[in-house]
């Protein structure tokens, strides 16, 4: 069984003038246990609606997401959340902010410190626990924001544009970390993004949804060996995957 299953999922919303604006329609796909999945398409397509949705902040107008083959019918502990902003708060410090998942869902504070601890270390942010967030950098909040999510062990893992607000050269890095992070983890995530090379880079799979209303439109096998490092992206194969992608969305010169 799929660890994630979304099965003719549609999402549709009232309009400001009394029309009906269709955000989703009929997405079918699963996902695996411990895979990594990439989701990919023109602005207002739906992207982030569907996570909204797998998150349980939103709900389907018709269709399902089944998360554990349980229905997704509001927010869940199981399910994690990286958005694109780290959105710390700025008066707990970084051990406070990765231990917020523990107070928000009542878990036991012992294990919880023990748990986020062995995180940080996970994020290479060890000797930061008692920092602000002020005093890192903007890549360092976005590691202590996926530690935040991965501390009540969810059965996903949701990225919304996680690096979309860094400069090109930590943006790169953050692609690394992420990939040391998942493979140590071995968490399932699902990644939106706009960066097609982002998607290719770190995802399994990457899947190309149509403009609005959004639909899938491929299902792009990423495979490409692992561990990956930033010179695949010079490569013919790697090249190749891009431009499948890129021509599937209209953005290829004719």
């Amino acid at each position: 069984m799929p660890i994630c299953s979304i099965q003719g999922l549609t999402k549709r919303y009232d309009s400001h003038d009394g029309g009906v604006v269709t955000a989703l329609e009929a997405l079918n796909f699963d996902v695996a246990d411990g895979e990594f999945v990439a989701v990919v398409g023109p602005s207002g397509c739906g992207k982030s609606t569907l996570l909204h949705i797998l998150a349980g902040v939103f709900s389907a107008s018709g269709g399902q997401a089944l998360l554990r083959g349980r229905p997704v019918n509001g927010p869940r502990r199981d399910v994690g959340v990286v958005f694109q902003d780290a959105l710390l708060l700025p008066w707990r410090r970084v051990l406070d902010n990765v231990l917020l998942p523990a107070i928000v869902h009542g878990l036991p504070m012992v294990p919880a410190r023990e748990r986020a601890a062995s995180l940080l270390h996970l994020v290479a942010l060890d000797g930061f626990a008692d920092k602000y967030p002020r005093e890192l950098s903007g890549g360092m909040q976005q590691r202590v924001a996926i530690a935040r999510g991965l501390l009540h062990d969810p059965a996903i893992l949701l990225m919304d544009e996680p690096f979309g607000a860094l400069d090109a050269m930590t943006r790169e890095q953050m692609n690394l970390d992420l990939l040391d992070i998942w493979q140590a983890s071995r968490k399932t995530i699902l990644l939106i993004t706009h960066s097609i090379g982002e998607a290719v880079f770190l995802a399994d799979r990457v899947l190309v949804m149509s403009p609005r209303p959004g639909r899938i439109i491929d299902e792009v096998t990423v495979d490409l060996p692992r561990p990956r490092r930033l010179e695949m992206m010079a490569t013919p194969e790697f090249g190749a995957l891009t431009h499948r992608i890129r021509a599937q969305l209209g953005i290829v010169r004719q």
